[in-house]
């Protein structure tokens, strides 16, 4: 189950890169579409949860999910809806790469965590095969916004990196609390957070150039980008090292690259091949251990199995 909601969570995420930059091609403030999106989606999640009797509006009151919810989604979602306005969704995607490692580094500078050896490897290979995907750097059309955009979306990963540590702690210290209502909470903070901060700086929806390209978008990332995927990664999170679930943003690179290749035009140069195949192997060399721990269990659990058939 945890390798398929991985894999899902995958596809999920590489396609959104291109969601978003769809909606801010058609006229959508970047601030006001994310928090829109997570605000709505945490709050239908919530309404979900709260029929079913799974869950307390007292969560949006805990120092936790609001913590969650300014690094994970709001300060992440910031500046990568505002960076998506001079760069590409296949760059925006690469770039958000980087998350896994600064998640490698805040465990190693805060929680004093010793890196694995192999996982400081892999990481280091990752964030080589980004380089690579990187070296073509030429979005011309914005002239140098385009650099500026990529550092942002980079300081964009620490808060990415500072939430998922935070999210981890939160299902730690309300075990109570499922990873749905957990989620739930955080987009709904991130989403007023980000609803402010539109407010403070963008003149609201009256850009719009295509309502229904705008609209479509804001469904789809509503929808199936954060109630499907960010609840598929918080599940994750809680049952998994906090690095596994992150590293699909050294994955999402190959989708989003070709989507945006494929449907949108955006460039596709020689190396992404390349960059692909050393990302890759940077992913299995950060989470080797995981992967190993996840291989041993799942042959304890077919031991225990036969042998209770055995049994019987």
């Amino acid at each position: 189950m945890i390798i398929l909601g991985y894999v899902t969570m995958c596809l999920i995420f590489g396609t959104t890169f291109l969601a978003i930059k769809l909606g801010v091609e058609a006229g959508l403030p970047p601030f006001l579409g994310a928090g829109l999106r997570f605000f709505a989606a945490g709050l239908l999640m919530m309404l979900w949860m709260a029929a079913r009797r799974k869950i307390s509006f007292s969560l949006l009151l805990r120092k936790e999910t609001l913590f969650t919810g300014f690094g994970l989604t709001f300060f992440t979602f910031a500046a990568l809806y505002w960076a998506e306005q001079y760069i590409s969704s296949g760059l925006a995607s690469v770039l958000s790469a980087t998350g896994p490692a600064f998640i490698l580094l805040l465990q190693a500078g805060v929680s004093r965590i010793r890196i694995p050896r192999i996982a400081l490897t892999g990481t280091l290979i990752g964030t080589a095969g980004v380089a690579l995907l990187l070296l073509p750097g030429t979005e011309g059309q914005h002239g140098q916004m385009w650099l500026i955009a990529g550092l942002v979306i980079v300081a964009g990963e620490i808060g990415y990196a500072g939430g998922a540590l935070l999210a981890k702690h939160a299902s730690q210290k309300m075990p109570e609390a499922s990873p749905i209502s957990l989620n739930a909470a955080q987009m709904m903070h991130g989403g007023w957070m980000l609803l402010l901060l539109s407010v403070l700086t963008e003149g609201g929806a009256a850009g719009i150039s295509n309502f229904s390209q705008a609209m479509v978008s804001l469904l789809y990332l509503t929808l199936i980008g954060s109630m499907a995927g960010h609840t598929l990664f918080y599940w994750l999170v809680s049952r998994t090292h906090p690095v596994f679930p992150t590293t699909w943003l050294y994955v999402s690179p190959f989708i989003a690259l070709a989507l945006g290749a494929r449907l949108y035009g955006e460039p596709l140069h020689w190396n992404a091949a390349l960059g692909s195949l050393v990302v890759l192997i940077g992913v299995l060399l950060t989470n080797a251990e995981s992967i190993r721990s996840l291989l041993r269990a799942r042959k304890a659990s077919v031991a225990v199995r036969r042998e209770s058939r055995d049994s019987a």
